[in-house]
């Protein structure tokens, strides 16, 4: 495998992101602000997850929530291939009720890697579903294939997740209320009610990135955001906090190893 390819496929589904990838390249630590359902299926990896280390085969499945700190790296020299799916939270919401006949309000992943034949066919199903430039219009078939899979994975595993500390909560609360603000390190610990070393400590600790990491990454789902909207690159740069163009493109590539004029021309 060379070092290798990540696309982005035209969606025929409001809400939902289709990415295919057979790449050698290690991501750090990064997060989205959409749900991940994934398919690996050729090589293997390792990646940070809510639950610690996980490792993933040919035929698991990946899932990572929103806001969820993960990374990814290839197992062996000839690294890896997979088929993933970013969904709105709002997709995932108005599923998890409708699958729970009311009793859910949201939808959280429990399990990071799992191997599960018949969801894996699920997978399949929808992404084939709504990739295919022939069915764009098929929206009962994008629809029910989208329920069975959820019901799958939603069923899987169970959550162990640590409760992160309320001062720590202040600060990130403070960041998402507007990454673009030149917020400073002495802003976030006097919010958190901490010096700057032990909000930094603290901080990294339960969010899985340093504050000025989250920052970056925060400026980076906004920019994709708007360039999913049709905001012109570098206007989306300028809106989101970058200092131009480049910044935000070499950030846009480290993080979703694609760029953002692929992703644009992908949305259009």
């Amino acid at each position: 495998m060379a070092k290798g390819k990540i696309s982005m496929l035209r969606s025929a589904a409001a809400g939902i992101d289709a990415v295919e990838a057979e790449t050698r390249q290690s991501f750090a630590r990064h997060t989205h602000d959409q749900f991940g359902i994934g398919l690996i299926y050729q090589g293997a990896q390792k990646s940070l997850s809510g639950r610690g280390m996980v490792e993933a085969g040919a035929g698991d499945m990946i899932t990572v929530n929103p806001g969820e700190v993960h990374d990814g790296t290839p197992i062996g020299d000839a690294g890896r291939a997979w088929r993933m799916l970013y969904f709105d939270p709002s997709v995932i919401a108005t599923a998890a009720e409708d699958i729970s006949q009311g009793r859910a309000h949201s939808g959280e992943f429990t399990a990071p890697a799992f191997h599960d034949r018949e969801v894996a066919d699920h997978f399949r199903a929808l992404f084939a579903a709504i990739t295919d430039p022939t069915a764009m219009g098929d929206a009962i078939r994008h629809e029910e294939q989208l329920l069975l899979l959820l019901a799958g994975v939603l069923a899987t595993g169970r959550r162990h997740q640590r409760e992160r500390p309320a001062t720590v909560t202040a600060a990130k609360t403070m960041i998402d209320d507007d990454p673009t603000a030149a917020i400073t390190l002495a802003d976030l610990a006097a919010e958190a009610g901490l010096s700057r070393f032990q909000l930094v400590r603290n901080f990294a600790s339960a969010v899985g990135l340093t504050p000025h990491a989250y920052i970056v990454q925060r400026r980076i789902d906004l920019a994709r955001r708007l360039i999913g909207g049709g905001v012109p690159l570098a206007e989306a740069a300028f809106a989101a906090g970058f200092a131009d163009q480049s910044h935000m493109t070499r950030v846009f590539v480290s993080k979703y190893g694609l760029s953002p004029g692929i992703y644009a021309e992908a949305k259009k």
